[in-house]
């Protein structure tokens, strides 16, 4: 009787151990891939220490991103850094002869100069360019209240520049380094069957998506 009792004192502590393991974080580890979007390439990977890796294929667009990631019942929470203020930074700005405002992007990369759109704000009038192949735009006035860029290969969101010396209608601009950096502001996602599921930070928002085991 004692045997059969310590038999079923076993099989319990069994049952609660494994139901520990099935509940821990480490069972979510592994690869996770974007499902049912055609063309595009994306995946989460979860690893054993909490950290997380980002990936997005699309075009000639590859985007990464990084974090750290929890899970709470059944559901899992990434973040990222906080994202940087802007993805652009000045570089000068100077006073050159003529009537117009002209904007510049420089990068060492030739091939992405032509892909910046600039908009230049004053009063309630906004004038938007795309950049030409050698990441110049020019527009037919001399001053302006505000500059806004944004890269149409990461067209997550708009850098805004204020003009503080309205003498000045020469502005030159370089990519910050995490431009092309995807963020996870606390996003959550649900554990389903075969991974789990939520919303893209890089597709359309208020949309849910499925990342499943391959």
């Amino acid at each position: 009787m004692f045997l059969i009792r310590l038999l079923l004192l076993w099989l319990v502590a069994c049952l609660i151990a494994g139901q520990s393991v099935a509940q821990s974080p480490k069972k979510m580890t592994g690869e996770y891939y974007l499902s049912g979007v055609r063309e595009v390439g994306s995946g989460i990977k979860l690893n054993d220490d909490a950290t997380f890796e980002f990936f997005f294929s699309y075009g000639a667009v590859d985007r990464m991103g990084q974090g750290t990631w929890k899970q709470q019942g059944n559901q899992i929470t990434l973040s990222s850094r906080p994202r940087p203020e802007k993805d652009f930074a000045l570089v000068i700005s100077r006073i050159v002869p003529g009537n117009k405002l002209t904007i510049r992007i420089v990068d060492p990369n030739k091939q992405i100069l032509r892909y910046v759109e600039c908009a230049v704000k004053n009063g309630s009038t906004i004038q938007r360019e795309m950049t030409n192949s050698e990441g110049e735009v020019q527009f037919e006035q001399k001053s302006g209240e505000a500059i806004s860029l944004r890269f149409e290969l990461c067209p997550d969101r708009y850098s805004v520049f204020p003009i503080t010396n309205k003498a000045h209608n020469y502005f030159e601009f370089r990519f910050e380094p995490w431009i092309a950096e995807a963020f996870f502001e606390n996003v959550t996602y649900t554990l389903s069957e075969t991974g789990f599921e939520g919303p893209h930070p890089l597709l359309e928002p208020g949309k849910i998506y499925s990342f499943e085991r391959p």
